[in-house]
């Protein structure tokens, strides 16, 4: 299966480069997604759940990011296993260009199957295809622009300094009281009291 397409997405082509190396955004447009994780700067590991006619199968398998040229343009491929249901591989060369509307995002997708989903005819594993990348582009055309649309206001939002907390002065620590020092009572000599000496008695003069 092959088809290509375009879509004109309201963003800088900075903004929507980013977005096709972010695995969230990646995550929420990839049809049937139930994880992608960042093993390296150029790999994903992801799953998804996809359902084709009666068939409904879950693939795991590795993403690759190729040929970057940041940020004109790159390759996204991948290759998802499914136990009995078989196995898918696909890709798709994305190109940006800069237009007056913000970035025109141009794509080429390519996909194949094989075990038992390619027995159930190549009409339906065309449609089930083209309507899976269709969905990608589409969702991810309007995620790209609203980034666009968040950044400016970002920007623009002055930045509020933080709230200087008033610090409490500690109160000054009074002298303490200076206690009344009792003198103590002067002590007398311990002891009997003197006792005055009476003055002696005048003897009288005998008479011959």
């Amino acid at each position: 299966m092959k088809m290509n397409g375009e879509e004109i997405i309201e963003a800088p082509i900075e903004t929507v480069w980013k977005a096709l190396n972010d695995p969230d955004i990646l995550k929420q447009c990839i049809p049937g997604c139930e994880s992608i994780t960042q093993t390296s700067p150029t790999e994903m590991k992801a799953r998804v759940s996809v359902k084709m006619g009666p068939v409904k199968a879950g693939f795991t398998g590795v993403v690759h990011l190729k040929d970057l040229n940041p940020p004109k343009s790159y390759r996204i491929e991948g290759k998802g296993e499914g136990g009995l249901a078989g196995f898918a591989t696909g890709g798709a060369t994305v190109n940006l260009e800069t237009v007056p509307e913000g970035t025109r995002m141009t794509y080429d997708v390519d996909a194949q199957v094989g075990g038992k989903m390619a027995m159930l005819g190549s009409r339906l594993i065309d449609s089930t295809a083209r309507s899976m990348a269709g969905q990608f582009f589409d969702r991810f055309a309007k995620l790209a622009a609203e980034m666009g649309a968040a950044a400016p206001a970002a920007a623009a939002a002055p930045a509020h300094a933080p709230a200087k907390k008033a610090v409490k002065k500690a109160p000054a620590k009074k002298a303490p009281a200076k206690k009344a020092v009792k003198k103590a009572p002067a002590k007398k000599p311990a002891g009997k009291k003197p006792v005055a000496k009476k003055a002696p008695a005048k003897k009288k003069a005998k008479k011959k």
